[in-house]
């Protein structure tokens, strides 16, 4: 895929971070922003950005970590743009705590943000690209296999889930033209991303 202009991208956590900074630089490129997150707070400034130096773009405010969510987003970002060429799973939460002191509720959260969700993404978005016979899937993955003290088990546990995860979609999903990408620990990820999506 040599060529964004026109190509219908959903970023989940568009609202901040890489997240925000992808769907920035792809709108640049010509994409079309499908811009998610479970808070209209940031992504809907993402989103008016775009929209006033000429890109387009569109915010669905959803949990991802929720199949019903999941399922509303796909089909609402279906029925705005037809169907949509790149999905990059973004979103992700990061407790503070260690191990020792940390909430089962942040444990869990934690893993249905940055794992099940991604899980979910994956499988509504992939059997929208599967009925397309196209698609490209790219999932985050900073921080995986870099502990630090005090640094989340609950975010390095999901990350490292993550890895496999894409590589197992990979492989199930290539037969349907769906290419699978896990982007890990990039100093750049922006420049990363648009390298692989504008590569022949």
């Amino acid at each position: 895929m040599n060529d964004l202009k026109d190509k219908v991208v959903l970023i989940t956590g568009a609202g901040k971070g890489a997240g925000r900074a992808l769907a920035e630089s792809l709108a640049e490129k010509g994409a079309l922003i499908a811009a998610n997150d479970i808070s209209p707070v940031n992504v809907e400034d993402v989103v008016s950005g775009i929209n006033s130096r000429g890109g387009k773009a569109k915010a669905y405010i959803e949990d991802i970590a929720k199949k019903v969510g999941v399922q509303a987003l796909v089909k609402a970002v279906e029925d705005d743009f037809g169907n949509f060429d790149i999905l990059i799973n973004h979103a992700a939460v990061k407790p503070s705590s260690p191990l020792l002191d940390m909430d089962e509720w942040d444990w869990h959260r934690t893993l249905d943000v940055n794992l099940t969700g991604a899980f979910l993404m994956i499988q509504s978005a992939g059997r929208v690209m599967r009925e397309q016979g196209h698609g490209e899937i790219l999932n985050l993955v900073a921080g995986a296999g870099k502990g630090e003290e005090n640094d989340a088990g609950a975010y390095l546990s999901s990350k490292a889930g993550l890895v496999e995860l894409s590589h197992q979609a990979g492989l199930e999903l290539s037969p349907y033209g769906i290419r699978v990408y896990e982007i890990i620990n990039s100093e750049n990820v922006v420049n990363e991303v648009l390298s692989l999506l504008e590569a022949k």
